[in-house]
């Protein structure tokens, strides 16, 4: 199982229980995943951590002062 946090831009779009599918993004040196439909983004990581699984599950929601963020685990 992996647990990996999300940027959600705004409150409301997820919720926690929710199934969620992600998508894969490629820079040059890391990787990067979205929940679709571009509901929150991951933040950057190497190659060698690359996710494998597309599908998830949101565990948690966070508001704190940066903004809010989703929490889910795949696998």
């Amino acid at each position: 199982m992996r647990e990996m946090e999300f940027k959600m831009e705004r409150p409301g779009l997820l919720k926690k229980g929710d199934h969620v599918t992600v998508t894969e993004g490629v820079l040059p040196s890391n990787y990067y995943y979205t929940i679709d439909p571009s509901l929150a983004m991951s933040g950057n990581f190497p190659f060698n951590e690359r996710m494998l699984e597309r599908e998830g599950e949101v565990i948690e929601i966070i508001e704190n002062a940066r903004g809010y963020y989703v929490r889910a685990v795949f696998g």
